[in-house]
């Protein structure tokens, strides 16, 4: 049974000089990464890596992490992504319980991890020696099979303490497959990479699949708005992935109103709720901009809006991937009706195994076979869906639910507001009232008087949103708590405005 990169050997062997990855200026071909990937394998058991083991990784994007992940595959172990974005000791946490065999450090966070792990090693001396392999070594053996785990991410923790969900070979091989039709791939298509890899958003909506299909993928270390645009003018993307974050970060830098960006036929982006100004934006340009929605525990991709779609149905996730099931079910626990909102249920051959040391966890956020996602969306008259936000974020006011997202949606598309979020705080008449908290890009005001947060809410909601749907608070802040994709971190921003008088 083949194992989850077999298609790597097999590009490797069709189309050997076809680039595989761009990066940092240089071309890498099939051939090259199938090498590496062999000297891989080789070292892995030389350094006590035995099957079902778990290898942790820190660093920014590099080709060193594609080489490890397709090589741990074949020898049936298991890649920890490390978020580098964390703290020494939230480090230590997830390496402690993941019970590591190893750690690999890039050279930006080698000299501060010495005291993480008792077997270090890092991304330089690895790249010189596998690049110093013979290429007529014999090839090692593969013992990995698609049953195997392959994967162990931990979850980015908006709403509580990061878990680790464990992902098969099958589960990635299937996401590259919906991931193929979501995004029409092939060998012809050329791919920018610019999320973080230790992410499954980075790592498996458009990167492994590239590879799966053949297309040559070009990786930048981190994300940067100019350096984005750049790279698009020079190297000619076909294809990108971006969250709302950076899509604001790049609609922000001085090249974006003269970037030369016709070589895109699609921007895909997810995440979080994405405003529909953010998706204006590109089709402004004449590039369609699609959305995918997932979860660290579905590989990521579940959902999608294909490209024949962007402009019909801007701002719905899409319909259900190629090879998964989705249905909403309500607080009855029955289907919901078409417009009703309700929990998103996934069930397929994405979806992980379960998370890693914890079965009451995993008991909990299953129903049978399906998961529970924890957000809310509805589904109109055609099939596609149209996420609302999570369910630990509605907010039930005098027994009406009110879901942020439809305040997040509409206030976002004020001029003076660049970022804004909605949380639900105590009431002691209403139970819960939602409370609007702005970060603004400019100041308040106007020719004629002052001009005030809340005629922002009345300018934005009026004639829009029922009346108990309105922010009763509206505060405005200097930034918004994030995870390392951008996603709000609502328990935190409730935190902290306990303390704020309102």
């Amino acid at each position: 049974m083949h194992c989850f990169g077999h298609f790597v050997s097999v590009w490797a062997l069709q189309r050997p000089n076809a680039v595989a990855i761009h990066f940092q200026g240089v071309d890498y071909s099939y051939a090259w990464l199938e090498r590496h990937i062999q000297a891989a394998m080789r070292w892995l058991p030389t350094v006590g890596v035995k099957h079902g083991d778990r290898v942790a990784y820190l660093g920014l994007n590099h080709p060193m992490i594609l080489i490890i992940l397709f090589a741990l595959a074949r020898r049936g172990a298991i890649l920890v992504p490390l978020n580098f974005r964390l703290t020494h000791h939230e480090l230590e946490q997830q390496l402690k319980d993941a019970q590591t065999a190893l750690l690999i450090v890039d050279q930006h966070f080698v000299a501060n991890s010495d005291a993480l792990h008792h077997n270090l090693f890092d991304v330089a001396t690895l790249a010189e020696q596998f690049e110093q392999a013979s290429p007529t070594a014999p090839q090692a053996s593969v013992i990995g099979t698609l049953d195997d785990d392959l994967l162990l991410v931990y979850t980015s923790g908006t709403t509580g303490h990061p878990k680790g969900a464990v992902l098969t070979q099958n589960a990635l091989l299937w996401n590259a497959i919906n991931s193929v039709h979501a995004h029409d791939l092939s060998s012809r298509d050329r791919v920018l990479i610019v999320l973080p890899m230790f992410h499954v958003g980075g790592l498996n909506i458009m990167l492994t699949p590239a590879l799966y299909a053949g297309a040559t993928v070009a990786l930048l270390a981190k994300f940067d708005a100019s350096e984005f645009l750049r790279v698009v003018q020079t190297w000619r993307p076909t294809l990108s992935l971006l969250v709302p974050a950076t899509i604001r970060a790049v609609l922000g830098s001085p090249l974006w109103p003269t970037a030369d960006l016709s070589s895109l036929r699609l921007i895909n982006t997810g995440s979080s709720i994405v405003p529909r100004a953010l998706l204006e934006a590109w089709h402004a340009c004449g590039i369609p901009a699609a959305q995918v929605y997932g979860a660290t525990e579905t590989a990521p991709i579940a959902i999608y809006l294909r490209e024949e779609d962007t402009a019909r149905k801007l701002g719905s996730a899409g319909q259900a991937a190629l090879h998964c099931e989705v249905r909403l079910v309500n607080a009855a626990g029955t289907n919901c009706a078409v417009d009703e909102v309700g929990e998103i249920y996934i069930r397929g051959p994405n979806v992980m195994r379960g998370y890693w040391r914890m079965p009451e966890a995993t008991n909990q956020t299953f129903d049978g076979d399906w998961f529970k996602t924890g957000d809310l969306a509805y589904r109109d008259t055609e099939g596609y869906f149209w996420i609302v936000g999570r369910s630990k974020d509605l907010i039930i006011s005098g027994g009406e639910n009110i879901y942020p997202a439809e305040i997040e949606t509409l206030i976002a598309e004020h001029p003076a507001v660049a970022e804004c979020a909605v949380v639900g705080i105590t009431n002691s008449q209403w139970g819960e009232v939602p409370v609007l908290v702005l970060v603004l890009r400019q100041p308040l005001s106007q020719s004629a008087g002052s001009y005030s947060l809340n005629d922002v809410v009345t300018e934005m909601l009026d004639q829009k949103l029922a009346k108990f749907k309105w922010p009763k608070h509206v505060l405005s802040v200097e930034s918004l708590p994030k995870t390392a994709l951008g996603k709000v971190q609502k328990d935190v921003l409730r935190e902290q405005i306990k303390n704020t008088e309102i």
